[in-house]
């Protein structure tokens, strides 16, 4: 990498379309590709159920990457990916093939039109916080939280824990 500063950010993956596991799977090979950044640590899979009835259940995971890049054009990148894997944007939480959220990224709080860090909800979603733990368990949010107060506030429901990484 470069001189220019890295941080680690954590970004959240999630499918529920096409052979979740393996959108999944094909998402991290092309994170791991991403220029000026490295794969430092992906969490277990997990299923879980969607946050709309009548559709599919998701796969979901936590990837842990030291990034050079600035949050705009790495959430460029995310969405370079999410289209390179068929992702389109029709129902908000409705079927996705892949979604890539940024969870945090550094010790930023960034509140842009585009972008809000910490993701905004991650704090109700067990499918987020969880894997985020396997990661990183003793963390603090920029924003002052606990990583260890939001796992105690929502409970492990609805959520399923795969065996590896499908």
């Amino acid at each position: 990498m470069s001189n220019t500063p890295v941080e680690r950010v954590y970004i959240g993956l999630g499918s529920n379309l096409a052979d979740p596991a393996e959108q999944l799977r094909n998402a991290l090979k092309a994170l791991a590709r991403l220029p000026a950044s490295e794969l430092a640590g992906v969490s277990s899979f997990y299923v879980s159920d969607s946050l709309l009835p009548g559709q599919p259940r998701f796969t979901n995971a936590v990837a842990a990457l030291d990034t050079a890049l600035t949050p705009l054009a790495l959430l460029d990148a995310l969405q370079a990916i999410e289209l390179d894997q068929g992702r389109e944007r029709h129902e908000r939480w409705g079927p996705r093939t892949l979604d890539l959220d940024i969870l945090l990224f550094g010790e930023r709080v960034i509140d842009e039109p585009r972008l809000k860090v910490p993701h905004y909800h991650m704090q109700a979603r067990a499918f987020v916080l969880y894997p985020l733990a396997e990661l990183a368990p003793g963390l603090r949010l920029a924003d002052g939280r606990d990583l260890s107060a939001l796992l105690a506030d929502c409970p492990f429901v609805g959520l399923e824990r795969l065996s590896a990484q499908a």
